[in-house]
């Protein structure tokens, strides 16, 4: 036998036969005309060059080739009736979300689409960094990811949809002895001159350092050079006690131990937060992460910009493009 691309319904015909042994019975439980069931027969041994079942006026049986036939199609329809059931439901396949950090806006968001569709696996994923996450979702390794997409390749943001979810204070995380840890807010201007963490060199967040490198250039604050990359809070702790820069980061970013977290103000720098798929994806749980995001945002004013606030021009201009933020419903 030769085995070419086969059509699914003609092992379903062919296993049909197999099973009842009797045409007229199988193309009843199939609810087709038998004639159209016997072209498929002959169609199927046809295209595998061999005869799978001997017919005579009192019985059908199956012959050597039909005998070896049938544990592989019925594994193929098994196959192929799980493929089918996993994608005609989408709420069947878990969502994989980024959140890049724990804690923070990005949580709270999914927290409450788990709320919203109680039926949808909404999975966690910690990958930090939009760059390399959206990436990622291109990929299909995660569905949905969070940061500054204004920051992204053009050619991958392309391919994305987004949603405007905050804008973001910023912060400014710092050890307890630092001269401006007693402070209640730090203003920018006092940062100047000063060396300020903002992952240069980690390639997952190239969009944050790019971010860091405009506001720092206004304000003549040093970007401090890239670090080993830390993985996990007790790595980041020991780094940070060893170099001593501050780090930029929101204000939603929870304290550590030894560390306060103080506002930047005169002017409050943005952090544009926006959420990402790939364009043309559909799970209910994408529409339950969105209404999540407009909830919250309408009740907690994450969209409104603060009066004289620091945001690069590509970034506002995305933030306003809320016609590229829902995705497709199905009927």
């Amino acid at each position: 036998m030769t085995v070419r691309d086969i059509d699914p319904r003609l092992l379903r015909s062919f296993v049909a036969v197999a099973e009842d042994l009797h045409f007229t019975r199988a193309a009843a439980r199939l609810y087709v005309a038998q004639q159209a069931l016997s072209r498929d027969i002959r169609r199927l041994e046809r295209e595998l060059g061999g005869a799978l079942f001997v017919r005579t006026t009192r019985q059908v049986t199956l012959t050597a080739d039909g005998e070896r036939l049938l544990p592989y199609a019925r594994r193929v329809l098994d196959a192929h009736t799980a493929l089918t059931a996993a994608f005609a439901d989408p709420a069947a396949r878990p969502l994989l979300v980024d959140l890049n950090t724990d804690g923070m806006t990005a949580s709270r968001v999914l927290a409450r689409a788990r709320q919203l569709a109680p039926e949808c696996e909404l999975m966690a994923r910690f990958e930090s960094g939009l760059t390399w996450a959206a990436g990622e979702v291109l990929a299909g390794r995660l569905d949905v990811s969070f940061g500054r997409a204004a920051g992204l390749d053009p050619a991958v943001l392309a391919q994305l949809s987004v949603h405007p979810v905050r804008y973001e204070p910023m912060a400014v995380l710092l050890r307890n002895d630092h001269p401006l840890a007693g402070r209640e807010v730090v203003a920018l201007g006092d940062l100047s001159g000063e060396t300020v963490y903002a992952g240069a060199g980690n390639t997952r967040t190239l969009e944050w350092t790019d971010l860091a490198a405009r506001l720092f250039d206004a304000w003549d604050i040093v970007l401090a050079p890239p670090a080993p990359l830390a993985v996990g809070v007790a790595e980041f702790q020991r780094v940070m006690e060893k170099n001593g820069h501050p780090v930029l980061t929101v204000v939603d970013f929870p304290e550590l131990p030894g560390t306060v977290v103080r506002p930047l103000v005169r002017p409050v720098p943005l952090s544009p937060l926006l959420m990402v798929w790939r364009s043309g994806a559909d799970h209910p749980g994408l529409r339950a992460l969105c209404a999540a995001v407009d909830e919250i945002a309408a009740r907690e004013g994450w969209m409104v910009q603060p009066s004289g606030s620091w945001l690069p021009d590509t970034d506002a201009s995305l933030m306003r493009h809320r016609c590229r933020t829902t995705p497709e419903t199905r009927a």
